[in-house]
């Protein structure tokens, strides 16, 4: 099975978020990689651009009922009619969660993705650690490092 891997963050984003949003889609599409996200805009949006530049795919699961909504670098579009709920839906098709950024529900789906075993390395978002010792959300350098931290970890069996 080829891989996948959520990209999470904000509908909204600084102009520093897109750019390394852009930069974690095109590492994603030139290694062949499948994305998957919320299918609207800010982090969402740049990271389908970022790979769809370098020949990636994309799937945006959306919140709303219309397909029609889903931001112009989603190849598949998902509407589900679930608002938020479908948090739950981006992170169960991945194998690993890649979070830049984001608000509560970029949290949301982190704390979804963790309690199903799903690795997540961040760029700038949420901890989602209650221990300092005991980190959840494996930090990244820049774009990447965190597809090389997500890929490592997919192969020795922490990703789903």
């Amino acid at each position: 099975m080829e891989p996948v891997i959520a990209v999470i963050g904000g509908g909204q984003c600084t102009a520093g978020e897109a750019r390394l949003a852009e930069a974690v889609g095109k590492e994603l599409g030139r290694r062949g990689i499948t994305l998957v996200c919320g299918g609207l805009g800010g982090v969402m949006e740049a990271a389908c651009r970022g790979a769809i530049q370098a020949g990636g795919r994309t799937i945006g699961i959306l919140p709303g009922s219309r397909r029609e909504d889903a931001n112009p670098y989603i190849q598949v579009a998902i509407a589900t009619g679930m608002g938020y709920a479908r948090n739950v839906m981006v992170v169960m098709s991945s194998q690993a969660v890649i979070a830049i950024g984001g608000s509560y529900g970029t949290l949301s789906e982190i704390a979804h993705a963790l309690q199903n075993g799903i690795p997540v390395i961040g760029l700038g978002t949420w901890s989602a650690s209650r221990d300092e010792e005991r980190a959840e959300v494996i930090p990244a350098r820049d774009a990447v490092d965190a597809v090389d931290k997500a890929l490592a970890l997919m192969r020795s069996g922490q990703g789903r």
